[in-house]
């Protein structure tokens, strides 16, 4: 039975088929309704879907938290329903503590740590590109397996597994936690990747090298050293993070540029409108399209009588196309300037990997643009993610190009 304190109530379930089947317009129709609402899935949460509201949210720690605690849950906190998967720092922490840890992530994700990757990046995504182009046939799926390996290598854990990684990753986010996909990546995948990484850790500790998990165990927190705990849980979540947004943001784009080959056109005769297209489509693609707080204390928040330890979900995704911020919202405008979307999130908790994500997608479509112009793709065979809650993405991108040479010698491939 509907709880009359809820309200306004809204049919609305960001895991269901319906969502899935065109989140655009799932949030478009929540918009032009009631813009925030109580909805009974999962247990009962309220969903933010005006710019407006998820601002206010997103700025309000204290209001809004990201901790377990406050959602009473070992699942992961920011997500609705949550994830059992290992505690994430700084992402479910709130300050101040979480300064502290940002602090340490920052050193590596700044723009200056981003420029010196720039060489592991481009040798990354040429040799994808190299993996297919004399085929003339790909699954894109694979080409933007970019972001995972450059995460993985980055971070200092065993290259040849960035697949297994990805895979287990994304199948907590995009497949229904009842189906197979699901148990096998929680039951089996992610327990040895765990493992194995909890393993990288000690290794680092008796032998550093240079990878960023081995700066990590040199830190400090209030004076005493980082705990193997605290670090596993930070490379964890930059894991589950480089595994899969840019992906998803790459991958739409492509879709999108296949069905709009005169914007495309642009893009290759002049590839100085890459950067302000980016931002075009993280605005209106939004990689990570939601995710959650829980209320600490009643309150009255943009007309919703919201009560402590309520669940409440913040779509980025749904902000980005608010009519009330953006003209023309469901326009992709590649020349859009300035464009202030909440696709990294808003306030402390805004995505640490930004820069990073950023140079990945553009030098992705840099390089499929320039040696796969005229590619194709089977619209027919393309196949999506069952769960577009969290990340928009596909199982299958099947696509069809000019066939061209490789830039890499075989004995430099790095695909295995």
């Amino acid at each position: 039975m509907s709880d009359p304190t809820r309200c306004p109530v809204v049919h609305f379930d960001h895991h269901s088929a319906e969502h899935a089947d065109d989140p655009v317009a799932s949030y478009r129709a929540l918009r032009q309704s009631h813009k925030r609402g109580w909805t009974e899935a999962h247990g009962g949460y309220w969903v933010l879907s005006d710019y407006q509201s998820v601002f206010d949210a997103a700025r309000d720690d204290d209001l809004f938290s990201s901790t377990r605690e406050a959602a009473d849950t070992d699942g992961l906190a920011i997500v609705i329903p949550p994830t059992p998967m290992y505690h994430h720092i700084p992402i479910e922490v709130d300050p101040p503590e979480f300064r502290k840890y940002r602090k340490i992530v920052n050193q590596i994700t700044a723009p200056s740590a981003v420029k010196r990757m720039e060489e592991m990046v481009e040798r990354y995504t040429t040799a994808f590109v190299d993996s297919v182009i004399e085929k003339g046939e790909c699954d894109f799926t694979t080409i933007i397996g970019v972001p995972a390996i450059v995460t993985i290598d980055w971070l200092g854990l065993p290259v040849e597994d960035w697949n297994r990684y990805a895979g287990a990753h994304r199948a907590t986010l995009a497949d229904p936690q009842d189906s197979p996909e699901f148990r096998h990546a929680v039951e089996v995948e992610l327990p040895a990747l765990s493992e194995q990484m909890w393993q990288t850790i000690r290794d680092r500790r008796a032998e550093p090298r240079d990878d960023v998990i081995s700066f990590l165990v040199a830190q400090e927190i209030d004076g005493r050293p980082i705990t193997d705990e605290e670090v596993f849980a930070i490379v964890d979540l930059l894991v589950s993070g480089g595994t899969g947004t840019t992906a998803s943001l790459v991958s739409q784009a492509l879709v999108w540029l296949a069905r709009n080959t005169e914007v495309r056109r642009e893009l290759i005769d002049d590839p100085g409108l890459l950067d302000r297209a980016v931002e075009e489509f993280l605005r209106v693609f939004s990689p990570t399209q939601a995710l959650a707080r829980t209320v600490t204390r009643d309150v009255d928040f943009h007309g919703c009588p919201m009560k402590a330890g309520d669940r409440v979900l913040l779509s980025w995704a749904s902000a980005n196309r608010d009519e009330e911020q953006f003209d023309a919202p469901d326009t992709i405008d590649i020349r859009r300037w300035p464009n202030r979307h909440v696709a990294f999130g808003i306030g402390v908790h805004r995505c640490a990997g930004s820069h990073l994500g950023r140079l990945m997608a553009k030098r992705l479509l840099q390089e499929i643009l320039t040696r796969m112009p005229d590619y194709t793709i089977d619209f027919a065979a393309l196949e999506r993610f069952p769960d577009q809650g969290t990340n928009v993405g596909f199982r299958r991108i099947p696509a069809r190009f000019t066939p061209g040479g490789r830039v890499l010698a075989e004995s430099e491939a790095v695909i295995g």
